[in-house]
């Protein structure tokens, strides 16, 4: 059991490192002892944020460790000598499940989050729900959608369709 809680945290903690940035994530960018360089902001339909300083900067696709890179590096030389950059996570974009839930919808995204928790989040299945039909459609894939189970990992910004059953 302990193994388990002490394992949990450093997987979220990899899982939220790798998670690339989309339009609708809101972020927060501050420089040490720059207070009007601290910004809070969500991210454009067109994947860019506007900077002091930077401009339009585009950050679709980048992790967090690349943004702060990418502002260390605009900030450098030009305005400060070593800037201490962090940006963080301030709220995921959200995740979408419609098809035999009870209260389908967008909902806040989670690092970590399964099809069984956001199935939770909209309300439980209803009376009609299959198990066995579950798609994940990912967002920006070409690919239709895949077959998805219960436990299977979904990521922001996905839609998840829960189909009925046949009796």
């Amino acid at each position: 059991m302990f193994l388990l809680l002490f394992i949990q945290p450093k997987l979220a903690s990899a899982q939220t490192q790798s998670y690339q940035l989309g339009a609708g994530d809101t972020i927060i960018i501050k420089v040490y002892g720059e207070d009007a360089l601290t910004l809070e902001t969500k991210i454009t339909n067109s994947g860019t944020i506007n900077y002091p300083f930077l401009g339009a900067l585009k950050l679709n696709g980048l992790t967090i460790k690349q943004v702060e890179k990418l502002v260390y590096d605009g900030l450098k030389g030009d305005y400060f000598i070593e800037p201490s950059v962090f940006v963080g996570m301030v709220e995921y974009r959200p995740f979408y499940i419609h098809g035999e839930v009870k209260k389908p919808g967008g909902y806040p995204y989670q690092p970590g989050m399964t099809v069984n928790q956001a199935i939770a989040l909209a309300g439980g299945l209803t009376e009609r729900a299959s198990q066995e039909k579950i798609s994940i459609s990912r967002e920006g894939s070409k690919v239709e959608s895949e077959q998805g189970t219960i436990n299977s990992a979904i990521q922001a910004g996905d839609t998840i369709t829960i189909e009925q059953r046949f009796f």
